[in-house]
């Protein structure tokens, strides 16, 4: 069990990580790049997954370690969903990526989504689940 004052620096180093997810999201949005691309490679997420393993094993045990697991797999699983699509756009001689802008917009506001819910859970001291 950790003590009130550690808590609450990993309570706040929780929100520092949904703040650098949803950068990378408002940067996808108002710039040059992809929702997805600012998501998957840009320097905000990439910082906020390596923070994520970096006290992954602090917040175990505690209510914040659902959050953790939540951001971690938002991202993996944002990546395997793109690479996908990008094997069936290969796999399809480029004809796929006709067809792949769907679940590629789907997994933008998937995106999105993850980060709102977890964020406002957050916010209001609840556990995620999944």
């Amino acid at each position: 069990m950790l003590g009130p004052d550690r808590q609450q620096s990993l309570l706040g180093w929780t929100h520092a990580v949904y703040a650098l997810h949803a950068l990378s999201l408002v940067i996808g949005i108002l710039g040059a790049a992809t929702i997805i691309g600012s998501f998957l490679i840009g320097w905000p997420s990439l910082i906020a997954v390596v923070m994520n393993y970096l006290k992954r094993n602090e917040a175990r045990g505690t209510w914040l370690e659902s959050h953790f697991r939540w951001q971690i797999r938002t991202f993996w699983y944002g990546l395997l969903w793109v690479a996908l699509c990008g094997l069936f756009t290969v796999a399809t001689l480029g004809i796929g990526l006709i067809i792949v802008w769907l679940p590629l917009g789907i997994v933008t506001v998937w995106f999105i989504y993850r980060i709102g819910r977890g964020w406002s859970a957050l916010s209001n001291a609840q556990t995620m689940y999944a």
